[in-house]
C-alpha cells in the first residue's frame, strides 16, 4: 500500500543553479562528493556544511556521475569531453581519454576486480579502466540502446540500464554481455543499484521502480505519481532502496515487497538527480537548482 508522510528533510545551498549539482556519493574520507555538471567542477561537502570546490581543466567537460574507487580516490565521468576523471581526497586531479571518440561516458562504478566500469551512452559500449588509466571497451549488442547507469551486482558482474533499449544489461568480468528486456515498453530505465541480493532500477518514462534477480527475472512497481520521472536510486540495506523523482520534486523509498513511500522536497522544482546514503546514515540527494537535500529516515 502506498502512503505519503512528511519526514525530516532539510536543504543546504551549495552553489547557484547555473552550476548544476548532479552526481553525489560518499567518499572514503567521510564527506559527500558532488559533480557540478554545468560549471565543470567537483565539490566536497562535509555533513556539517563545509564546502570545497575543485575546478576541472575544461569548463565544458560536464562531470556527471561520481563514485568511490578501490584506490581511495573518487572517479567520475566527463560526458562533455569524453574522458574519465579521478580526484584524490586531497583534491589532486587527473583525467583519461576514452578510446572511442564521442563516447559520452555517463555511469561509473567500482567493480569486484579492482577496476572502474563505466557506460558509453553514444557508442553502445561498456568501458573498464584500471588504476593506471588503461581502458578496455566491450560492445553492447543493442544498437542505439543508450547505456546509462551501472552498478556492481551480487553475482560478481556489472549491471547497467539501456535507456533507449528498454532493457537491463549484464557484463561479466570477461566482457561477455547479456541483455534482459523489460516487461514495459518505453520504460526508459536510468538509475540502477544493487542491494546485495537483487538489482533495483528506475524507469523514468514509465514512472515505475523495477527489481531484477540475477537470473533476469523482473518485477515492476508503479509509483503513485506515474509522471514523477524517477532518475537515480541507491540501496540503504537489502530490500530498502531510495530514489529521486526528478519530475515530482520528491525522494522515495521502496522496500522488498514493493511498498513505496514518497517525501516532498521543501523547494519547488528543485530537480533532484543523484542520491546516496551519507556518512551520517541519512539519505542525501543533489538538487540541480544549487543545493543538496538531507532526508533523515
Amino acid at each position: 500500500m502506498d502512503r505519503f508522510r512528511t519526514p525530516s528533510v532539510t536543504e543546504l545551498p551549495v552553489t547557484d543553479e547555473k552550476a548544476g549539482p548532479y552526481g553525489i556519493t560518499t567518499g572514503p574520507d567521510g564527506a559527500l562528493w558532488l559533480t557540478l555538471v554545468h560549471a565543470g567542477r567537483i565539490a566536497r561537502l562535509t555533513p556539517g556544511g563545509e564546502l570545497t570546490e575543485y575546478p576541472l581543466d575544461s569548463p565544458g567537460c560536464r562531470p556527471t556521475v561520481i563514485a568511490p574507487g578501490p584506490d581511495g580516490a573518487l572517479w567520475f565521468t566527463r560526458s562533455g569531453d569524453h574522458r574519465i576523471g579521478r580526484i584524490t581526497i586531497e583534491g589532486e586531479l587527473r583525467s583519461f581519454e576514452v578510446p572511442t571518440p564521442d563516447s559520452g561516458p555517463f555511469g561509473i562504478t567500482a567493480g569486484p576486480d579492482g577496476a572502474l566500469w563505466f557506460t558509453q551512452m553514444n557508442t553502445d559500449r561498456i568501458g573498464r579502466i584500471d588504476g593506471r588509466g588503461e581502458i578496455r571497451e566491450f560492445v553492447v549488442p543493442v544498437p542505439g540502446g543508450f547505456p546509462s547507469a551501472i552498478t556492481a551486482g551480487p553475482d560478481g558482474a556489472l549491471w547497467f540500464t539501456l535507456n533507449q533499449g528498454d532493457a537491463l544489461g549484464r557484463v561479466g568480468l570477461d566482457g561477455d554481455v547479456t541483455v534482459h528486456p523489460l516487461p514495459t515498453p518505453g520504460a526508459g530505465p536510468v538509475g540502477i543499484c544493487g542491494d546485495g541480493v537483487a538489482l533495483w532500477f528506475v524507469e523514468i518514462a514509465a514512472g515505475q521502480i523495477g527489481r531484477a534477480s540475477v537470473d533476469g527475472r523482473i518485477e515492476e512497481f508503479p509509483l503513485p505519481d506515474r509522471a514523477a520521472r524517477p532518475h537515480a536510486i541507491t540501496a540503504m540495506a537489502a530490500g530498502e532502496c531510495w530514489f529521486t523523482e526528478w519530475g515530482g520534486n520528491r525522494v522515495g523509498r521502496v522496500t522488498a515487497d514493493g511498498t513505496i513511500t514518497t517525501y516532498d522536497l521543501p523547494s519547488p522544482a528543485s530537480e533532484p538527480h543523484g542520491i546516496t546514503v551519507g556518512p551520517d546514515g541519512a539519505v542525501w540527494t543533489a538538487l540541480e537548482t544549487g543545493a543538496v537535500a538531507r532526508v533523515q529516515p
